[in-house]
């Protein structure tokens, strides 16, 4: 079987029947990410080298992207982990990696803090050395797949070098949980603080060279995760805009004898939302091809991608509760579900106000940084 036929199978038998269960209960989907640690796809950008699939971005993006069509839940923590294994990939251990490439290992990202805000390549979070050893000091505020993956990327200001930050593969056992998302939204990712106090660490767990998180962050993750958040916007437009048609067609005008469908006003609301949907999804796109075709404009696109799928994610599932009424407001209708998901990427660091900052700094001839 390919990997997207093997996908099918788990959104079919395992991630859909599920997925408003995992949103109504806020439950970590464990069953869904098993299934796609059995079937590959937790390795699918792994290495063939270390029995991966060995495949890149623009598979990840679909792959995301189906998911989110079904549980943004689910496709948050795959985002997060793919996000993680692009780091490990590069600096990581044979042995981890080829732990992650067979399915038996997922990871994360662990960068947001209190005090850097949305400039999450510039943590507060401290490193020091202690012998061979080094000891880590720091509070991070959300966290995907906390207490539930197996590891994260945790960064931390420099022990010792210049620079904005290091970043350290450490065992989610070591870390400590101060307390329990629940909230609006992407209710089932297991989002939650992360913190550790004087946590021992061999030299073995940097990722890359001291103070050279920044440039990781920005080379190796950013493309990621920019991409990935923008492909978990477009899955649930596409939900969204799919159910909506669906309440739509099927809720009839008694008085007129035609369906909701059949107004003109609700079928321009309808097409507004798709436009946006598409045009979303194909800068989603172009974004990819100019990062595999190394072209100049390539990391303008990578800050557009994730600000404009999140902005477009807003105004599609608004429309979508707007078109479905009263009923939209009901789990049945399977509308107001993705409504609260959409939140979510707008303000997920860097948020959408930043990325528009740099976007235009970008447009004005001026440095991102400095």
């Amino acid at each position: 079987m390919t990997h997207t036929e093997k996908l099918e199978t788990i959104l079919r038998e395992t991630i859909s029947p599920f997925a408003e269960e995992t949103d109504r209960e806020g439950r970590f989907p464990r069953a869904a990410i098993d299934a796609l640690g059995h079937a590959g796809l937790l390795g699918l950008t792994s290495s063939a080298d270390v029995g991966g699939m060995g495949l890149g971005l623009r598979e990840a993006a679909d792959v995301v992207e189906k998911i989110a069509s079904e549980c943004p839940s689910t496709a948050m923590v795959v985002t997060m982990h793919y996000c993680g294994t692009a780091v490990i990939e590069k600096f990581g251990p044979e042995s981890l990696r080829r732990e992650i490439a067979a399915g038996r290992h997922l990871t994360t990202l662990a960068w947001s803090e209190k005090g850097s805000r949305s400039h999450f390549w510039a943590p507060v979070g401290t490193a020091r050395t202690d012998g061979d050893d080094f000891v880590l000091d720091g509070e991070k505020t959300m966290v995907t797949a906390a207490g539930e993956a197996d590891s994260c990327v945790w960064s931390s200001k420099p022990a010792n070098a210049e620079g904005a930050s290091t970043l350290w593969l450490v065992s989610m056992q070591k870390l400590s949980i101060p307390g329990k998302f629940d909230g609006m939204g992407l209710r089932g990712n297991a989002s939650a603080p992360l913190s550790c106090t004087s946590l021992r660490i061999p030299a073995s767990a940097m990722l890359g060279e001291d103070g050279s998180g920044f440039d990781i962050m920005m080379g190796v993750v950013l493309p990621f995760f920019a991409t990935l958040v923008a492909s978990c916007s477009v899955g649930l437009m596409d939900a969204s805009i799919l159910r909506a048609c669906e309440h739509v067609g099927g809720s009839r005008l008694q008085h007129l004898g035609s369906s909701l469908a059949d107004l003109p006003a609700i079928r321009a609301h309808i097409g507004r939302a798709k436009i946006r949907a598409d045009a979303a999804r194909a800068l989603r796109d172009d974004a990819i091809s100019a990062l595999e075709n190394a072209r100049e404009d390539a990391m303008l696109r990578v800050l557009e991608v994730k600000a404009n799928a999140a902005e477009a994610a807003l105004e599609v599932t608004d429309i979508a509760m707007r078109v479905c009424g009263g009923a939209a407001f009901r789990r049945n209708v399977g509308v107001e579900r993705f409504f609260r998901d959409a939140r979510a990427a707008s303000v997920m660091a860097p948020t959408s106000d930043i990325l528009f900052d740099f976007i235009g700094k970008v447009a004005c001839g001026l440095p991102l940084f400095g």
